[in-house]
Parts: structure tokens; C-alpha cells; sequence
């Protein structure tokens, strides 16, 4: 039996190493072959070469040696390569590959190959210098264009891979050098998470992503490349949630100017011209800041601030102003150029009801979806999305407690706007019958329209009377109903 198992194993393993040996063989054949042939051709074409050192004369930095650095890291030659170096990057989690010393990668572009090597300057100063090597009859096609390639795609991987920043302006002081401070940007919201309208979601962003491809339609038209939006409605709408998502979807830092801290329309300036390029510049409540009669920066500050000369001393730039109400506002503010967008945030309507819903409490569908929809169509609402969030967040453990709660304030509103809108209609009474007795005592004619008047506004008075009336009744009903929940619930507990 030994004798028989032995030839046959020295036959498998025989076999196995002629494979074996086959394999190397034709791998090893194969990589010198075409090494060969890149030697070959690298004696009948004559090369150029082109460095770009890490430092120059001054020991100053050279932008180009990091942008060509940061574009080598992301071809797949340094990571099919034999051999390259390993690095944490600024991230977290990050691992960046870096040429070494000495190693030669390949890229092409236009159909021309073209050469990487990492070289020393010279043993022991520790500068380091990027080598180009291209052929000669391939320079005057490539070199230029090449080299505009390597800057866009280093910028687009910088500007995806860079920490977004929140700056805030301080006060004026004389022996501080800077005006602004910043603090990293961790705000989580996005545009996947915003609750609004899907359509008009959709159009900011495709907005937005006009805007960042129009640079040269910008010039064309001898426009400063900047865009700007406002942002108005009741507080609580989302309109700050909003600014944070546009923020992390552009990747821009964010310059949150604080204008009770300036001191003047020139401090005002001051500030914007220490911004920078790809960033969102944002006033809020605006609105306020104009209706208040004294202030430090005047009004002529702030329309300068918007589509001034200095406004135009720095591109690709996105303006946002929030307002809680525009209709007050002069409207030489708000015309195009000064704003491009106006995006209304109205209170919480039942689409966004539903997408809260679902985020807040993982529920799509529910019963009580149809009392709710039927509140906020009759323009019941004024609550808004932020007011609606917190009912949901404190009752996440019960949807249903939850939904009911969200029912329970939306009909207590109602409520009260009826009552307001009673108070409104009553004085309106009030001041047809001093306009007719006044009328009566000089004998005027003309009180024809009054009493007309008056009797319009004194049936609208007792239909809002009558609403008010059922409102009242279904206000105790809803106080009961929300006590017996407590009862139930104590019940349970």
C-alpha cells in the first residue's frame, strides 16, 4: 500500500510545483518583457523634466508641491504600486498614501504618459521635490492643460476632505488683530434631513449646484461670482436647521455675523473682507435690525454690505439674511442683486406633519393621521415644525400618546385664533360706530357706506362669536379627554 501512495504523491506534487513554476515563470516573463519595452521606448524618446520643490530659497512653502501631492494620493498607480508609504490623515480613520522616496508612479492624460517620482533635494536638509518627467513632443500639447487638471482635481478633493469651520465676529478692540474666532462646525443637520416641501428642496439644491459650476458664465456676464438667499418666516420654522444644511451640502465655511457687535458701516466692511472664498457670510433676524430705530450701522451700511463694491472683493460666496417677515421690509433690500432667492418657511403643514412623524417617531401611518390632516387643512395651524418636534420628541416612547398631544395643541391654537380674530372684528365694530356718530353729529352724508359696513362687520362678528362658542365646548371636551389619558395612563403606570 506504501509502495503505491508514494509515486503518486511525488506524481501530484511533481505537478504541483511545474504549475507552480509556470505561473512564476510567466509572470516574471511577462514583467520583463514589458519593462523592457518601456526601456526601449524610453531610448528613442527624448524626455523633459520638470520639479517641483516643497520649499523655495526662503524656506516658504510651494502651493503647487502640496496640490500635486494631494492629487498623486488619489490615483490608483500609488496603490497598485510596489511599494508606498502609509500616513494618518486629518480625519479621523483617514489613511493617505504618500510616494517614497525614490518610487516612480505613471499617470497619462491626453494619451501622453507621464512620470512621478519623490526625489531629496540633497542628503540631509530634508526637502523634498516632485519630479515630472514627460516626453519633449508631448509637452506643448499636455504640459499646460495636465497642470490645470492636477489644481481642480486637488481643490475638488481638498473642499470634499476639509473641516468645515463657524466663525463668529467679535467686538472691536483695538489690540486685537482679528475679528473673527472660530470653532469647528459640527451641526448634523443635512438636506436629506431638513422637513420641507420635496419640490422646493430639490430646486435649492439644484440651485445651489448651478451656482458652483458658474464661474465662468459669471465673468461672462461681468457679475461677481456670489449668490444670495433669504430666508423668512415664524421662528421655529427651520430656517437656522436650513442654513446648516446648506452649509455642510456646499462645504462652506460659515461667517455668522453678529451685527449688535459692529461698531460702524466701515467696521461692517472691515468684516467682510477678512471672509473668505467658499464660505456663506449670514445675518439673522435682519428684519429686526432694520426696524430698529437706533442703531450703529445704517441702512446705506447694510445695502453696501449686500451688492457693494466691497461685496465684490472675494468670490464663490453665498449670502444668507432670515427674517421673520419681509412685508415691513424696504424694498430697495430685497431687490435681485441684493437677493437672488426668497424661500418661505411657513408653519407645519400636514406634509411636513407626516415627515416628522416618521423621523421623530418612526411612524408612517396612524389613525389619528385623518384628525390631524383635517386640523391643519382647515388652516387651523400655527404651530410650527420646531413646536411639533418637541411634543413628539418628549412622547417618543408612545406614538399615539404623542399624536394625540400634537391633536390637543393644534386644536388649543385654533382656539385662540378665533379668539384673536373675535377681538379684531370687535374693534372694528367699535370704530364704524365712532365714524357713523361722528358723521350723524356734523350732518354728513355718506353714512350709507358706514351702515353697510357696519352691518358686514356685525355678521362676521357673530359667526366668529358662534365659532368661538363651539370652540369653547370643544376645548372642555379636549381637557377631558386629555385628563382621562392622564388617568389612563396613571392607570398603566
Amino acid at each position: 500500500m506504501m509502495n503505491l501512495s508514494s509515486p503518486i504523491l511525488v506524481f501530484f506534487f511533481t505537478i504541483l510545483v511545474f504549475l507552480v513554476l509556470k505561473k512564476l515563470l510567466k509572470t516574471s516573463f511577462l514583467h520583463i518583457l514589458v519593462r523592457s519595452w518601456r526601456w526601449i521606448g524610453d531610448k528613442f524618446y527624448v524626455y523633459q523634466i520638470f520639479k517641483v520643490p516643497q520649499f523655495n530659497d526662503l524656506f516658504q512653502e510651494n502651493q503647487l508641491y502640496h496640490k500635486v501631492s494631494t492629487y498623486l494620493t488619489s490615483l490608483s498607480a500609488i496603490e497598485d504600486s510596489d511599494f508606498t508609504n502609509l500616513f494618518s490623515g486629518s480625519k479621523a480613520n483617514d489613511i493617505v498614501l504618500h510616494l517614497d522616496q525614490n518610487q516612480v508612479i505613471q499617470d497619462s492624460f491626453l494619451g501622453a504618459r507621464v512620470h512621478w517620482s519623490n526625489e531629496k533635494y540633497s542628503e540631509g536638509n530634508g526637502k523634498r521635490t516632485l519630479v515630472l518627467k514627460l516626453r519633449k513632443k508631448d509637452k506643448r500639447r499636455v504640459l499646460r492643460p495636465y497642470l490645470q487638471h492636477i489644481l481642480s482635481v486637488a481643490d475638488q478633493i481638498e473642499q470634499k476632505n476639509k473641516e468645515i469651520k463657524l466663525f463668529m465676529n467679535l467686538e472691536k478692540n483695538p489690540y486685537e488683530n482679528g475679528r473673527w474666532r472660530s470653532v469647528p462646525f459640527t451641526h448634523p443637520a443635512t438636506m436629506d434631513t431638513m422637513v420641507m416641501d420635496g419640490d422646493l428642496k430639490n430646486k435649492v439644491k439644484a440651485d445651489l449646484e448651478l451656482f458652483l459650476k458658474s464661474k465662468q458664465y459669471y465673468h461672462r456676464l461681468g457679475h461677481v461670482w456670489k449668490r444670495s438667499y433669504l430666508l423668512y418666516g415664524a421662528s421655529g420654522t427651520g430656517k437656522s436647521t436650513f442654513i446648516a444644511a446648506m452649509a455642510r451640502f456646499l462645504n462652506f465655511d460659515v461667517y455668522d455675523i453678529d451685527i449688535s457687535k459692529v461698531s460702524d458701516d466701515s467696521d461692517l466692511k472691515m468684516l467682510l473682507l477678512q471672509t473668505t472664498s467658499q464660505s456663506m457670510i449670514v445675518i439673522e433676524d435682519l428684519d429686526r435690525f432694520l426696524t430698529e430705530k437706533s442703531r450703529d450701522v445704517s441702512l446705506s451700511g447694510v445695502l453696501n454690505f449686500m451688492d457693494g463694491i466691497v461685496s465684490c472683493c472675494g468670490e464663490e460666496r453665498v449670502m444668507v439674511f432670515t427674517m421673520n417677515c419681509k412685508d415691513q421690509i424696504d424694498q430697495a433690500v430685497l431687490r435681485p442683486g441684493r437677493v437672488d432667492v426668497h424661500i418661505q418657511f411657513p408653519l407645519c403643514d400636514f406634509p411636513a406633519f407626516k415627515s416628522l412623524a416618521s423621523s421623530y417617531l418612526g411612524v408612517k401611518e396612524h389613525k389619528l393621521f385623518s384628525q390631524v390632516e383635517e386640523i391643519l387643512q382647515g388652516g387651523g395651524s400655527s404651530l410650527s415644525p420646531a413646536e411639533i418636534g418637541e411634543i413628539m420628541m418628549s412622547n417618543r416612547n408612545s406614538p399615539t400618546r404623542a399624536l394625540k398631544t400634537v391633536i390637543t395643541a393644534l386644536q388649543i391654537q385654533t382656539i385662540n385664533g378665533d379668539a384673536r380674530r373675535v377681538s379684531k372684528v370687535a374693534s372694528r365694530i367699535s370704530e364704524s360706530r365712532s365714524v357713523r356718530s361722528s358723521r350723524d353729529e356734523t350732518g354728513e352724508t355718506g353714512g350709507g357706506f358706514c351702515q353697510e359696513s357696519g352691518v358686514q362687520t356685525v355678521r362676521e362678528f357673530k359667526k366668529l362669536y358662534g365659532l368661538l362658542r363651539m370652540g369653547s365646548r370643544r376645548k372642555e371636551s379636549v381637557d377631558l379627554s386629555s385628563s382621562a389619558d392622564k388617568e389612563g395612563s396613571l392607570q398603566e403606570t
